[in-house]
């Protein structure tokens, strides 16, 4: 299903919300701990299954709750699955992703929440990619932090393990 004009219109004016909303609160976020690591492999991972956090209080309303479900259904091509009850949040498919060739059929106005996978995990306490991502993340003074073990009287094996969680876990 590619988007038609007036689609990719509604999209982008979402988008450039999503945008300032996004520079916003990671202004007041600060820096992350963490920078990324590697590079999109086109697995297609992060397309299969978005998954939409949604604001506990809002989570409760069913009505509201409704109105997000068929907005992503109508404007971004999302089809509902589940819902996370517990860490509140929402789990569709993607129609705009090919089965086969693992590709996004609207790729230049694909929404604000896929255009920010993998970047939003960087502000977590512990970035955990999918299995199939070959992203992963490596706290930002974590050069420094080797050399300084390096430069200690610790067992190799040790300091390899120390090195190892030095990146976050990719599962």
């Amino acid at each position: 299903m590619k988007d038609g004009p007036i689609r990719k219109t509604i999209k982008a004016v979402v988008r450039w919300r999503h945008k300032i909303d996004l520079t916003i609160s990671r202004f007041f976020q600060g820096k992350p701990e963490f920078v990324l690591k590697g590079e999109c492999n086109g697995c297609g991972a992060c397309c299969k299954n978005p998954t939409i956090q949604v604001f506990p209080p809002l989570f409760y309303f069913k009505s509201i709750r409704w109105c997000m479900i068929k907005w992503h259904k109508h404007i971004n091509g999302f089809e509902y699955i589940d819902a996370n009850r517990k860490e509140k949040y929402l789990i569709f498919t993607c129609s705009h992703l090919d089965s086969e060739t693992m590709q996004c059929d609207s790729y230049s106005s694909r929404p604000g929440i896929c255009r920010d996978y993998p970047y939003k995990l960087l502000y977590s306490p512990t970035p955990e990619f999918l299995e199939e991502c070959s992203y992963y993340a490596e706290y930002e003074n974590a050069e420094s932090l080797n050399e300084a073990l390096d430069e200690l009287d610790l067992p190799e094996d040790k300091i390899q393990e120390i090195k190892e969680k030095l990146k976050s876990d990719k599962k």
